[in-house]
């Protein structure tokens, strides 16, 4: 009898298709204020000064050595750059530590990321995410979504494509979204 092999683009693929259900729904749990958060200047951080009231906050967590995130920086940027200064803004999350932060300010460069950008250490990112959704963190990217009224409304891990996030975000206001 052959072993069951579960491999990246299995996982991947299975994620995706749940992103195209309407992502992996949460319930909100108690905010989850963990310390050990910082901006790239040093400065600590919570995660909820970032969610903007009237706005969708999409998190994006993310490793500069991480293969989806290098190949996907790209839509979050352009998503930011459309929808910003409407209904959406984006915030990073590096899980790349005190230890790794050169390669992740690389990475930010690398990218022309414009958006907002905490790091912190992988434990602590994990520790942040089982509290909010009361799941394991399962890797990067990994993202989480929060409603214009600062509600956490799903957390995905694996590739998101940005179209998907455009239409769940209409499925749940209701309103036009600006696309691409």
């Amino acid at each position: 009898m052959n072993k069951l092999f579960f491999s990246n683009t299995f996982i991947v693929r299975t994620f995706t298709l749940l992103g195209l259900l309407g992502l992996l729904f949460v319930a909100p749990i108690v905010s989850a204020e963990i310390k050990g958060f910082q901006d790239f200047n040093g400065k600590s951080q919570k995660v909820e000064n970032f969610l903007e009231k009237g706005k969708w906050t999409i998190v994006m967590m993310w490793a500069s050595d991480c293969h989806i995130c290098n190949r996907e920086a790209h839509q979050y940027v352009d998503f930011h750059m459309i929808h910003s200064d409407t209904d959406a803004t984006v915030l990073g999350i590096s899980l790349d530590g005190e230890s790794r932060k050169k390669e992740a300010v690389k990475f930010i460069k690398k990218h022309s990321v414009d958006f907002p950008n905490l790091i912190a250490e992988p434990e602590t990112v994990g520790r942040f995410y089982q509290e909010l959704t009361g799941q394991y963190f399962a890797g990067t990217p990994t993202f989480l979504i929060y409603s214009p009224t600062g509600e956490l409304k799903a957390a995905q891990a694996g590739a998101v494509p940005t179209t998907l996030i455009e239409d769940f975000m209409k499925k749940n206001t209701g309103k036009k979204v600006v696309k691409k």
